[in-house]
């Protein structure tokens, strides 16, 4: 086995490239500046969050009326008169 690997070291050529990742370095090895940083404020978050939370609820609402109009699903009252 130390035989098939050392066949295996042989077969790779001589010149190793050093990997690179293109996001963090240039292609001459160099870093790259980092990143511009867009600021996410409080405002930005519930211009998004707001606005999908009120169209799930209001199609939630929606279907939870189909269902109990066709008598699929239809909660029952709990008497907690103990």
């Amino acid at each position: 086995m130390a035989s098939a690997l050392g066949r295996l070291v042989r077969l790779v050529p001589g010149n190793t490239v050093t990997a690179c990742r293109t996001a963090v370095c240039s292609s001459s090895g160099a870093m790259l500046p980092k990143p511009r940083k867009t600021p996410f404020g409080l405002i930005r978050i519930a211009l998004i969050v707001v606005p999908f939370l009120y169209v799930g609820t209001q199609i939630s609402k929606n279907f939870a009326a189909l269902l109990e109009e066709h008598d699929i699903f239809v909660p029952e009252d709990d008497d907690d008169d103990d």
